[in-house]
C-alpha cells in the first residue's frame, strides 16, 4: 500500500477496518500544534535560548519567599516581597545575561513601589516575563510516599489571563523521587501532567517549560540517577508527542545527572557533564531549542562549574540555566532588607548572572569566586 504523506514526510499506515460496512479507513496521528500562536511560540523559545543567556527563576511561592526573607530577619509581608522582587527586576543591565524571568502570580500582577509594573520593568531590560502555573505537589495515593502535581483545572483560562497580562512563557514543576522507587505510576503521572499542561499553555500562546525534576535526595550513585532520568524523560516525551506538543516551541528544565546528595562519592564537573549530556542525547529531540537546567540545591559555584563543563563542546540545543537559589542566595544575604544595600545587592546578582552566562558559553573562570559561593544549599525533603 502507498505511504500517506503527513507533515512533510512519508508515513506508512496500515488500513483499519471500521463499521459493519467493512469500509477501510486510515488513522493517522494528528500533527504537532500549528495554531494561531505557533510562530510566536518558536520565536519566544529561541529568544530565551539566546547565546550567553539564561533564566532567573524568581517564582517562589509566597510561603517559600517568606522563608527566604525570614533568613535575613524580615517579616513575610506583601511589602517586603514586593521590595525584594523589585530589586531583582530593576537591576540595570540584567538583560545582558538573563533572557527570561519566571514570576509567581503575585509578582506578575504587581507594581513596583514607584508605580511601574514588574512586567514593564522586565520588558525594559529585554527580559521575557514568565509565570509559574502549577498549583504545587500533593501526596499520590497508593504510592511509595510520592507526589503528584495539581493545576490542570482552570489552566486554560489562567494561561489566557497570564498572556493578557504580559507573560510569554510558563513553568510547571513535577518531581520524581529515586529513594521512593520511583514507582511506575508516579513517573507516568508526572509525565502525563506535564504533557497536558504543555499542550494547554501552547494553545494560549505561552511557551511551556517542561520540568520533571529528579530530586537530589538519596544516597544512590550517578548511574542510578542516569537510569531514572532516562526513564522519566522517555515517558515525558512520549506523552508530549501524544498530546501534539510543538517541540520547537518548548523549553526543558531538567536536573543535572549527579549522585544523590548523600552518596559517599562526589562527582567532578566533567563526570556530571558527561552523564548529563549522555542522557540528553539519548532522550531529547534536537528540535527542542533550549535546555535550561535547575540548580536543585547545588551551591552557586557547583551549578556554574557543571554548566560550564557541559558547554566545552557543541550541543544540539542551547544548554543553559534556570536558577533560583544559585542566582539569588548571595543577593539576599547582601541586601539584608536594607534600602542602602540595593545597589550592591544588584551588583551581586549581575556577578552571578555573568558567571552563568560565561558558563553557557563555556568560558567561565572560577578564580574570582568567594568561599561563600561554594556553600551547598541542599535541603533534605525540600518543599518548594
Amino acid at each position: 500500500m502507498a505511504a500517506t504523506m503527513f507533515a512533510g514526510s512519508a508515513i506508512a499506515a496500515k488500513p483499519a477496518v471500521s463499521g459493519r460496512q467493512g469500509r477501510r479507513t486510515l488513522k493517522v496521528q494528528a500533527a504537532a500544534y500549528n495554531g494561531a500562536y505557533a510562530e510566536e511560540l518558536v520565536a519566544t523559545a529561541n529568544k530565551i535560548a539566546s547565546p550567553g543567556k539564561g533564566i532567573l527563576a524568581m517564582d517562589e511561592s509566597n510561603a517559600t519567599c517568606g522563608k527566604r526573607l525570614e533568613s535575613i530577619g524580615l517579616e513575610n509581608t506583601v511589602e517586603n516581597r514586593q521590595a525584594y522582587r523589585e530589586l531583582l527586576v530593576t537591576t540595570p543591565g540584567l538583560g545582558q545575561y538573563i533572557s527570561g524571568a519566571i514570576l509567581f502570580e503575585e509578582t506578575l500582577f504587581q507594581d513596583t513601589r514607584k508605580g511601574t509594573s514588574m512586567v514593564d520593568e522586565l520588558n525594559k531590560n529585554g527580559i521575557v516575563p514568565g509565570i509559574k502555573v502549577d498549583k504545587g505537589l500533593h501526596p499520590l495515593a497508593n504510592s511509595n510516599g510520592e507526589s503528584w502535581c495539581s493545576g490542570l483545572d482552570g489552566l486554560a483560562q489562567r494561561c489566557a489571563d497570564y498572556y493578557k497580562q504580559g507573560a510569554r512563557f510558563a513553568k510547571w514543576r513535577s518531581v520524581v523521587s529515586i529513594p521512593a522507587g520511583p514507582s511506575t505510576i508516579a513517573v507516568r503521572d508526572c509525565a502525563y501532567g506535564l504533557a497536558r499542561y504543555a499542550a494547554i499553555a501552547q494553545s494560549a500562546g505561552l511557551v511551556p517549560i517542561v520540568e520533571p525534576e529528579i530530586l537530589l535526595d538519596g544516597d544512590h550513585d550517578i548511574d542510578r540517577t542516569l537510569e531514572v532520568a532516562e526513564m522519566t524523560w522517555a515517558e515525558t516525551f512520549k506523552y508530549l508527542a501524544d498530546n501534539n506538543v510543538l517541540f520547537e516551541g518548548i523549553l526543558l528544565k531538567p536536573s543535572m545527572v549527579t549522585p544523590g546528595a548523600e552518596h559517599a562519592k562526589k562527582s567532578t564537573p566533567e563526570e556530571v557533564a558527561s552523564y548529563t549530556l549522555k542522557m540528553l542525547r539519548r532522550r531529547v529531540p534536537p528540535a527542542v531549542p533550549g535546555i535550561m537546567f535547575l540548580s536543585g540545591g547545588q551551591s552557586e559555584l557547583e551549578s556554574t562549574l557543571n554548566l560550564n563543563a557541559m558547554n566545552q563542546s557543541p550541543n544540539p540545543w542551547h544548554v543553559s540555566f534556570s536558577y533560583a537559589r544559585a542566582l539569588q542566595n548571595t543577593v539576599l544575604k547582601t541586601w539584608k532588607g536594607e534600602e542602602g544595600n540595593v545597589e550592591v545587592a544588584q551588583q551581586a546578582l549581575l556577578k552571578r548572572a555573568k558567571a552563568n552566562s560565561d558558563a553557557q558559553l563555556g568560558k567561565y573562570d572560577p578564580s574570582n569566586e568567594s568561599a561563600d559561593a561554594a556553600k551547598g544549599m541542599f535541603e533534605k525533603g525540600y518543599v518548594y
